[in-house]
């Protein structure tokens, strides 16, 4: 059964705020969804072979890459502390690409909280990443999004894409800040990292790609070094979660729960295609990846999705003309990336993540 519209609650509530609204965060200056090919790179094919070895470890949890964002060293503050009890009052939702044009097909979405409780989110800017950094090369999309996240305060990002990778592929007592270090040092681009992934697995004589825990729980449509997923996997690595997990003040969860009572901000992983599981909602025949006018069976199917989320996001006519005529399915997509985190987020045992060695590694999905 889908999760009543009221567990929004429990993330994003009006009544949390004083005078029950306040001022949106500004922007800063200056795909896992449906089973459809993804937006990943456009550039080769299924990873067959290859190899490569990734350093040792130590005690499984790493060290940060040295930096950060000028905003200091946050006191700690155990597993969450009241922060689990204090809504977010904005919510993101990001259809994330590692393509060569990744700003042509991720989106980001941002809600607002209710004007009353019990009402749905307010969807209330939509757009692509290209059209919001002023272009569609991958460097200075994915820059602007990193921008935009230190510049955000009480936020929660919700990005489909994968932020680790299996624990069976990596090496014994490999932390995730240690990944982070490999990937960033890693020269040979996502399709090689894919190829050593399937090495890797090929090596302990059992499935070629391995699902993470989490994919498994929230029954993901890919593993997360799929040909169609590793430049999304690849990128959001090394060119999101390695600079963001230098401010000590962004928690990248479930990565950094014990940031969490101090954190400015959170980062998650979502999932629409899960979360459209979840809801019960169609979760093939929505995306469109050749382009031109959707076909009478994608606009009904889109039709279906966006009937299914009224109860839990507002959708004005111009975030639904975007909707329906983004051929990928990339804007409904960060959609419903945010709407997934909004009801997770309440709904999630945060403490049994937080203690959960495995998902510390490998990550865990918010959808």
């Amino acid at each position: 059964m889908p999760p009543p519209a009221s567990a929004f609650r429990l993330a994003l509530d009006a009544t949390s705020r004083p005078g029950g609204r306040g001022p949106s965060e500004r922007a800063s200056a200056g795909c896992r969804g449906g089973g459809a090919p993804g937006r990943g790179a456009g550039e080769g094919q299924a990873p067959g072979d290859g190899a490569g070895r990734a350093p040792a470890g130590g005690d499984g949890a790493g060290r940060a890459p040295a930096g950060g964002d000028g905003e200091g060293r946050a006191p700690t503050g155990g597993e969450g502390g009241g922060a689990l009890h204090r809504p977010f009052t904005t919510v993101y939702g990001v259809d994330f690409s590692g393509a060569k044009l990744a700003g042509r097909f991720a989106w980001l979405a941002r809600f607002d909280p209710p004007e009353r409780a019990g009402e749905p989110l307010r969807l209330v800017e939509l757009a692509s990443l290209e059209r919001l950094a002023g272009s569609a090369e991958r460097d200075a999309a994915i820059g602007y999004l990193v921008r935009r996240v230190r510049a955000s305060r009480r936020a929660i990002w919700a990005i489909d894409a994968p932020f680790s990778l299996p624990v069976e592929v990596l090496e014994p007592g490999m932390g995730w800040l240690d990944l982070l270090g490999f990937v960033r040092a890693w020269e040979r681009g996502g399709y090689a990292l894919g190829l050593w992934c399937l090495e890797r697995a090929r090596a302990l004589g059992g499935r070629q790609h391995i699902y993470r825990a989490t994919d498994l729980a929230v029954k993901a449509p890919f593993d997360c070094y799929h040909y169609r997923i590793i430049y999304q996997t690849y990128h959001a690595m090394r060119d999101v979660c390695a600079p963001l997990a230098r401010s000590p003040r962004t928690a990248i969860l479930p990565f950094h729960y014990e940031r969490l009572a101090s954190a400015r901000r959170v980062v998650v992983e979502a999932c629409p295609s899960s979360t459209l599981k979840r809801l019960g909602l169609p979760h093939h025949n929505y995306k469109q990846p050749e382009g031109g006018a959707l076909t009478p069976k994608r606009r009904r199917t889109r039709g279906r999705i966006l009937e299914g989320l009224a109860r839990y996001v507002a959708i004005g006519p111009k975030e639904r003309w975007h909707i329906m005529r983004n051929g990928g399915g990339d804007a409904l997509d960060a959609v419903l990336a945010g709407v997934g985190v909004a009801l997770a987020w309440g709904l999630t045992d945060h403490a049994r993540v937080a203690a959960d060695p495995r998902a510390r590694r490998e990550g865990f999905v918010y959808a």
